[in-house]
């Protein structure tokens, strides 16, 4: 009776040194867990900063590094595609403006291939056309302009009550209304409904894209003239 009892009584202290040890790794993986965490959000924070003070070339290559380290991530990648993309727009050296867009579509082609079927990168692919039409419609224009409709037809079959997504299309459709001499009016209205979208939206975590109510308030104000 005597060794039964000790017997049971080592027991419970080997399954309570188990417990201890289990809860201490999960304890310590929370820990790891959260520093990588802050680790990522200082990071995004301090690349939106560069981006902010348009050091664009610094905000991409620390989102890449991001993107680096955060494996299944789609978004440091997203972010420095639409950065090198961005700067693209008035550069005038065809030599720099293809380096920046062929380095946007590698990252763009990678953050797809975390997040598939997702129309901010979906729509994110029209924007890097659009800066090769911008650039120089002619030589562009043709190609990529049925491309960007079929994307833009991707994105909002993908989510046809995203903000983003209708007023990307809108100004697409604007500046090909601008480009043939017709009314941009009809599309004033899809940029109203994206605003409107946009008030009621619910960001789903941190550092996801923002609907810019400053740019559509703007075009929503050129409708009128």
């Amino acid at each position: 009776m005597f060794n039964g009892e000790l017997h049971l009584t080592n027991l419970k202290a080997i399954k309570f040194k188990q417990m201890k040890k289990i809860i201490t790794l999960l304890a310590l993986t929370f820990v790891v867990n959260l520093t990588a965490q802050t680790q990522y959000e200082k990071g995004m924070t301090n690349a939106f900063q560069l981006w902010g003070a348009k050091k664009n070339a610094e905000a991409s290559q620390l989102f890449e590094r991001i993107a680096n380290a955060e494996k299944n991530n789609w978004l440091p990648y997203y972010y420095a595609a639409t950065v090198e993309i961005v700067s693209c727009f008035g550069l005038q050296d065809e030599v720099v403006l293809t380096a920046r867009l062929k380095k946007a579509k590698k990252f763009l082609d990678k953050a797809n291939a975390l997040s598939k079927d997702n129309p901010e990168i979906t729509i994110n692919y029209a924007l890097l056309n659009t800066a090769y039409i911008a650039f120089d419609g002619q030589k562009y224009g043709m190609t990529l302009s049925q491309e960007n409709a079929a994307l833009y037809a991707e994105a909002l079959k993908l989510a046809p009550n995203n903000p983003r997504v209708i007023f990307s299309k809108a100004e697409w459709d604007m500046g090909s209304a601008r480009f043939f001499g017709q009314s941009i009016a009809p599309y004033c209205k899809d940029v109203k409904r994206a605003i409107e979208l946009a008030k009621k939206e619910t960001v789903p975590y941190k550092f996801y894209p923002r609907f810019q109510f400053d740019r559509a308030q703007q075009t929503l104000k050129n409708c009128a003239k």
